[in-house]
């Protein structure tokens, strides 16, 4: 490593205000690579969500500063999630500014990521790579890792959105609606319905993983409001549409959008989910369009919906595909085990 530079860890919790002014430049930074059409995180935004990460998440961070002091050119983080489910990985990070890359400082911040990890346990490091950032997977190809599934992030414009077939598919859902009852959450989950939120969260592992080694992640009631109230410190606004079954009083599935003022041309539509036993039934469509038909009237500063899908998610993305939704960027996630991340590390010296 080039001998200027040392590796600082920083307190995400608590740093000080030059540390995380400096931390949200570098960061800004690599999103302007990443998503140069999109705005800069503000500063006060980022600190709220850094000082509420949740409990049960343990995120450890180094730094290499400029010789003054004043400049991040690189960091890398290794998040530990301390919960019952997938404590053989570990998710990792590694950014470079991008006059400072290829000087040895990537492969510098994995030793010190690796050491972290192997120190709790874990024995798999994951991380992921953008089309936008093509040394990203070249790295990772030279370091022997895998791929474990390929995705995309698709967007929508709403200028080109087919209001027509929105209200199609509302009038579909209206048909069902002897059977299912059509409910709307704004905001923090309702406290006396936590626990069918919590089942509702259970869709997430039926989503396709491809070859990633990653068992089920099963989220509490506790970890559940950890995670609300980061999401709100940062100054988000949830929608979630459910539906239910009006003879059981079951809930059948859910979708859910994210909006920040802070990027108010931007909504990020999250999870879609329907149980196995209520699909093919059209309640999908149902939920997406009457989340859509809301954005119309109520957010019409919103110009581009984001989501991300799996390419081997072909329900999802037949939906998406009817509605408009076009590929935005492409994304891998990886997986490298420890040991060959040590033998990597000893060939390269």
């Amino acid at each position: 490593m080039p001998a200027p530079f040392q590796w600082i860890p920083l307190n995400l919790r608590d740093a000080s205000p030059a540390e995380y002014a400096a931390l949200n430049r570098h960061n800004n930074t690599l999103r302007r690579e990443r998503l140069p059409d999109d705005p800069p995180i503000p500063l006060d935004e980022m600190i709220r969500g850094f000082k509420n990460i949740p409990s049960f998440v343990e995120v450890k961070v180094w730094c290499a500063w400029d010789p003054a002091q004043i400049e991040i050119i690189a960091q890398g983080n290794v998040v530990l999630l301390h919960t019952n489910d997938n404590q053989h990985l570990t998710q990792v990070d590694i950014t470079v500014l991008p006059e400072h890359r290829r000087r040895g400082l990537g492969r510098s911040l994995l030793a010190l990521l690796t050491e972290a990890a192997r120190a709790d346990g874990r024995r798999l490091l994951v991380t992921e790579t953008l089309d936008r950032l093509p040394g990203g997977e070249a790295f990772m190809k030279h370091l022997g890792a895998k791929k474990g599934i390929e995705s995309h992030v698709n967007q929508l414009r709403m200028d080109e959105l087919d209001r027509h077939l929105v209200e199609q598919w509302l009038a579909q859902g209206g048909k069902l609606a002897e059977e299912f009852e059509l409910g709307l959450w704004e905001g923090p989950y309702p406290a006396e319905q936590i626990e069918a939120v919590v089942q509702l969260f259970e869709l997430a592992n039926q989503q396709p993983f491809g070859d990633l080694e990653i068992e089920e992640q099963h989220t509490t009631p506790e970890q559940l409001r950890q995670s609300e109230q980061m999401l709100f410190a940062r100054g988000y606004q949830r929608w979630t549409f459910y539906l239910v079954e009006k003879a059981t009083r079951q809930f059948t599935g859910y979708t859910e959008t994210v909006w920040n003022p802070n990027r108010p041309q931007i909504l990020s539509q999250d999870m879609t989910g329907i149980f196995p036993q209520y699909r093919n039934r059209g309640l999908g469509r149902w939920l997406k369009a009457a989340m859509l038909d809301k954005v119309l009237k109520e957010r019409p500063e919103v110009k581009y919906v984001r989501t991300g899908n799996a390419d081997t998610n072909a329900a999802m993305l037949k939906i998406n595909n009817e509605l408009g939704f076009k590929p935005y960027m492409a994304s891998t996630l990886w997986q490298v085990e420890i040991e060959r991340v040590l033998e990597y590390l000893g060939e390269t010296g």
